[in-house]
């Protein structure tokens, strides 16, 4: 299931507290996920006899495939720090610690088919589902509202289009066709913004309601990304740019580490 987790090899050798840095922290690391392709490690550290004090000047990570909670793909990922300062004691246990917090450079790559991966699972869809909103009270006769089969296609410009399905309790299925752009708000936010709702291929007696249900679901979107509800225990994320990329969408910032997680 892990793989390519011998981490980077210095093509000089690595001494024996350098190698063992190496697999304490790619151990650490490949078990904050469910499952990934490849999780690489490499310390930079010289003279390396700074390890025995625990100072090293670079952590740098990068995985592949990497699987969050079981439903959450990530395609790339990877970041470095600056200097850090660790308790290598603990590592002779087979465990990193830092001893004071550091920052590191962060990249994060997602993939169209892991997004809508993502809508699937179940801490998505509950906020999704048996909505009481009150602007469609009065199309839904004040039954709970749910948007169901959420695909989203990646556009350039950080635009991205969504077709969904909206169940307003009365057996009918609203079909929902609009675009949004995708920006970043206070370094932790996904904000989905500018939406543009296509009529052209909904049926004329359902366009009235369609798309006022679009506009219902673009305002839901704009309040549900977060990455303070998503931190790892000891990790806080910060966004700086994100970009759309033909079928995939970059995230590139910093992440405060106060200290390193356990796993989930």
């Amino acid at each position: 299931m892990f793989g390519g987790l011998t981490g980077f090899q210095d093509p000089k050798g690595t001494d024996w507290g350098e190698r063992m840095l190496n697999t304490v922290a790619s151990q650490t690391i490949r078990h904050l996920f469910t499952q990934s392709e490849s999780v690489e490690v490499f310390v930079r550290c010289f003279p390396s006899s700074k390890l025995l004090q625990g100072s090293i000047d670079s952590f740098k990570m990068s995985g592949r495939g990497l699987v969050i909670r079981r439903d959450f793909v990530v395609e790339e990922m990877s970041f470095e720090t600056d200097a850090v300062s660790i308790d290598f004691s603990a590592v002779l246990s087979g465990k990193l610690n830092l001893k004071q917090p550091t920052q590191a450079i962060a990249q994060v790559i997602l993939s169209e088919a892991g997004i809508n991966k993502a809508f699937k699972a179940e801490l998505v869809r509950k906020r999704l589902v048996n909505l009481t909103v009150p602007a469609l009270t009065e199309l839904s006769a004040g039954k709970p509202v749910s948007f169901t089969d959420v695909e989203v296609q990646l556009l350039p410009q950080n635009s991205l289009k969504i077709n969904a399905q909206a169940d307003l309790g009365t057996g009918e299925l609203i079909p929902i066709t609009m675009t949004l752009t995708v920006a970043i708000e206070k370094r932790r936010r996904i904000s989905f913004k500018n939406p543009v709702v296509e009529l052209d291929s909904i049926p004329e007696t359902q366009r009235e309601i369609s798309n006022t249900l679009s506009l219902a679901l673009a305002e839901i979107l704009d309040n549900m990304v977060d990455l303070d509800r998503f931190d790892l225990d000891g990790v806080k994320m910060r966004l700086n740019r994100l970009d759309t990329e033909g079928d995939k969408l970059i995230f590139s910032g910093y992440a405060e580490i106060e200290r390193i997680p356990r796993s989930p």
